[in-house]
């Protein structure tokens, strides 16, 4: 929990990252040299804010409790006053009673969020341009969006972070790293199933002909209906969450209907056109015949597949084992944003490990098997909505994870992001819904990151 005095200010800026006592020390001395040349007053541009409540966050929650119940209450009056043919005084009283009581409970809810640390993202977000962290690319060509440079502090974090990846990986378990071609000839990506399905829906404003991501612009309707809306039942709060959970798994038409739904509109206050894919691919053409035609690679794995048997051979036959590789990947977004969440240019740390299907015991899973992680599985995101802390051995023993394999590499991603100081707290593995999942894979499950901008998928698992 962020402490109070000028001094713990400083240490704001490492939102996530925290000090780990001997394993992520030139992590922590990058970044300690980076706060130690930066200013945090106490003016209301810090980058935390906190507030002195009078009471604890408990009491204000009761009496936020308390006052929902009785907006709960009241509403029922006013429906019954309704449906029995109240006086028109009778319902405007109990009409305006219930309206006191929401603005009221409003107030509150604000003041409870108060008392909570408030991320001032723009102030972060400056202090990462001014101190070279992250720059647009180009800029003194106007930039591109999508398009970052990383500056000297950044350099030196991803070099340590790589550093560790290939010991806690590559090296403590014996991979086969490669280094494979950005530039992919468009037979391997045909094969793969990218040429034809690596797609995004997306709509234009009919208007202007503004593209936009429709799955983000169902997400964000969502957002903002639960927002205008903090009195919202329970129930019906969570039936929008459960919609938006799935947004990037409806087809086009039961997005379209979605959409219309919520009332989202574009920018010029026109409505959308339908929805359509759109290939996320850079499309090149290689050589200057211009006849045989190349995509810039949209993810590190098609490489490490393709080179498969001569791995095998290298590895003298002997399965299961496993190749990595650390690259570039390119997608042409639709709508970059969310800083660098969503860019057009990535680097990417891949693992393939390749074991025989009938067989998907792993040697060292006892190593694991009692580590605790986050399971948001399939059924809880459509049911619940919340999360489970299990261990490893006991997800696998009931069949949530679907085998040791797959379970070794999520608790040994888990143990890395600890190692490099990610908060455990802000992270979770999140399964994928049966209608995410490719017709290849058996199961998945994302390691997501809890940030200003909410959950956001970081690392990958997949049984395929």
């Amino acid at each position: 929990e962020p402490r109070r005095s000028k001094e713990d200010q400083r240490s704001a800026i490492a939102l996530c990252v925290k000090s780990s006592s001997g394993r992520s020390g030139y992590l922590r001395d990058a970044f300690q040299r980076f706060i130690s040349s930066t200013t945090f007053g106490t003016t209301p541009n810090n980058i935390y804010k906190m507030t002195d409540a009078t009471k604890t966050t408990e009491q204000l929650q009761d009496e936020l409790d308390a006052l929902n119940a009785k907006i709960t209450s009241q509403g029922a009056v006013v429906r019954t006053l309704k449906k029995e043919g109240g006086s028109a005084e009778d319902i405007a009283e109990a009409v305006t009673l219930l309206q006191n009581l929401k603005i009221e409970s409003t107030e509150l809810t604000k003041k409870l969020d108060l008392d909570k640390p408030q991320f001032n993202r723009k102030a972060f977000d400056d202090l990462v341009l001014r101190k070279m962290f992250v720059v647009p690319s180009f800029e003194i060509h106007g930039g591109v969006k999508g398009l970052f440079d990383l500056g000297p502090p950044a350099c030196a974090l991803k070099a340590a972070m790589i550093d560790l990846w290939r010991k806690h990986f590559v090296l403590n378990e014996s991979m086969l790293e490669m280094e494979c071609t950005n530039l992919t000839p468009e037979v391997v990506l045909k094969t793969s199933g990218h040429v034809d399905r690596f797609t995004d829906l997306m709509v234009k404003d009919v208007a202007t002909g503004e593209c936009f991501r429709a799955d983000k612009l169902l997400e964000d309707a969502i957002d903002r209906l639960l927002d205008e809306n903090p009195t919202m039942p329970s129930e019906e709060k969570e039936a929008h969450l459960r919609v938006q959970r799935q947004a990037d798994a409806y087809t086009p038409e039961e997005l379209d209907a979605l959409l219309l739904k919520y009332e989202c509109k574009g920018p010029s206050g026109q409505p959308f056109s339908p929805s359509f894919p759109f290939n996320l691919m850079f499309k090149t053409s290689i050589g200057p015949e211009g006849t045989s035609v190349g995509y810039l690679r949209p993810e590190t794995a098609q490489g490490l597949f393709v080179n498969f048997r001569r791995l095998l051979d290298l590895n003298a036959q002997k399965m299961p084992f496993a190749a990595a590789q650390i690259g570039m990947g390119f997608r042409n977004e639709i709508a970059p944003r969310s800083g660098l969440l969503r860019v057009r240019e990535f680097c990417m740390a891949e693992i393939e490990h390749f074991v025989n299907p009938k067989d998907k015991t792993h040697p060292s899973f006892s190593s694991v098997a009692d580590k605790e992680l986050v399971l948001f599985g399939r059924d809880d995101q459509l049911g619940s909505g919340k999360t489970k802390l299990m261990k490893v051995g006991e997800a696998v023993k009931m069949g949530l994870i679907n085998n040791e394999t797959l379970a070794y590499f999520m608790a040994r991603t888990q143990l890395y992001m600890e190692r490099i100081g990610m908060d455990p707290e802000r992270l979770r593995f999140r399964q994928h819904l049966a209608t995410e999942m490719a017709h290849y894979a058996s199961d998945c499950w994302d390691l997501e990151i809890q940030s200003s901008y909410g959950w956001v998928e970081c690392v990958g698992h997949a049984d395929r």
